[in-house]
């Protein structure tokens, strides 16, 4: 579910060919009406973009917000919702099969501006090499 506001700022950027290709090939992406944004929300003086997000998740008990920014973060913690950022939907739909090179998709998000540092890249990527890895290690004992 995308709300309008976020809706109207990533169609209306000029040359974010990737986000307006996955838009255009994820049918499962909704675009919603607006809710009101609680007054709650409102004093973290967010973005229009951060603040209907996290307005429709109170709207909606048990919605995973997508959130960038670290303000809003902040925002959607103290209202007990569960978040995760761009990077965590990478990772997930890497881990579903539905991603085959997250490190490609991250690379291009950081091609159209999206600032990740390589210190969290590589963190967020060894995460998928641990999770291949047997959480118990053998002991070596037969």
């Amino acid at each position: 579910m995308v709300p309008e506001a976020v809706w109207s700022e990533v169609t209306a950027r000029v040359g974010v060919d990737p986000v307006q290709a996955a838009i255009g090939l994820a049918p499962w992406l909704h675009q919603v009406a607006p809710v009101p944004v609680p007054a709650s929300v409102e004093a973290w003086d967010l973005g229009p973009g951060e603040s209907a997000v996290l307005a429709w998740a109170l709207e909606h008990p048990g919605a995973t917000v997508i959130l960038d920014d670290l303000a809003a973060w902040r925002c959607a913690r103290a209202h007990a919702l569960e978040v995760t950022g761009t990077l965590g939907l990478v990772l997930r739909a890497h881990t579903r099969g539905m991603v085959p090179n997250p490190r490609s998709v991250i690379d291009q998000l950081r091609s159209v501006g999206m600032w990740l540092s390589d210190g969290v890249v590589e963190s967020a990527l060894s995460l998928l090499d641990d999770a291949k890895e047997p959480s118990v290690k053998p002991s070596g004992r037969p």
